[in-house]
């Protein structure tokens, strides 16, 4: 009988740790979306750990979990493997300032305008990543330096209009996106949103670019004149 119940017991010892462990394997096994995504870029840089796209969304996933440090981890390796990657700049700024951190934050931001500073191109695309951050104070510093090295360009003045409209101060909107008009009048978004601020524009009609067939048409005409 003593024997029956020990083996009772220790089949239900068994029972109870197979269910235990089921219980935590069940816990590992990733659930949503996000996490199973993040589990996969996990193994992926486990591979590859050099792989600078890899460890930006695992800090883009960190980040929107609030999980700072983490988030800050990675964006960093993947600025060691892509130092001009201007959506990890950004984010790092980001998380950096939501560590609390805000001397390093402050640091690295004057930092990456820096480094972007001698092409309008990549201060217009770090102004970008600085404003889906929600970092506006550094976005408008950045577009700002692009019209600066490209005051002549139209996307730059339609870019910084479109902020200014997003931000509902439509005078700086209007002044902008006038001006990226006038660069390029072929922009019918643009004249759109200034007719909605007041301001008449008039599209150019369609021309057409290739006129070598009237120019051949013309020398024709000129040469049987000339007979």
């Amino acid at each position: 009988m003593t024997g029956k119940l020990q083996f009772i017991g220790l089949a239900l010892l068994v029972c109870v740790l197979l269910s235990g462990g089921c219980n935590e394997a069940q816990k590992e096994i990733p659930s949503t979306p996000a996490e199973k995504e993040k589990a996969k870029l996990i193994k992926q840089v486990d591979r590859k750990f050099s792989d600078p796209q890899a460890h930006l969304r695992l800090g883009q996933l960190y980040q929107a979990d609030k999980l700072w440090g983490q988030a800050e981890e990675h964006y960093s390796i993947a600025l060691s493997f892509d130092p001009t990657n201007r959506a990890a700049q950004a984010a790092r700024v980001k998380v950096l300032f939501g560590k609390g951190d805000t001397a390093k934050a402050k640091l690295l931001a004057q930092e990456y305008m820096k480094q972007a500073s001698n092409l309008a191109a990549e201060s217009l695309n770090l102004a970008l990543e600085f404003q889906t951050q929600g970092l506006d104070d550094y976005a408008i510093l950045c577009y700002q330096q692009a019209l600066n090295l490209a005051p002549n360009s139209a996307k730059v003045n339609r870019q910084i209009g479109y902020y200014y409209l997003g931000k509902n101060d439509k005078v700086r909107a209007q002044e902008y996106l006038t001006r990226s008009f006038q660069l390029n009048s072929n922009q019918p978004d643009v004249a759109s949103e200034l007719g909605q601020l007041g301001v008449a524009v008039q599209i150019p009609e369609k021309t057409e670019k290739n006129t070598s067939n009237l120019d051949k048409t013309v020398d024709r005409y000129n040469n049987k004149a000339k007979q």
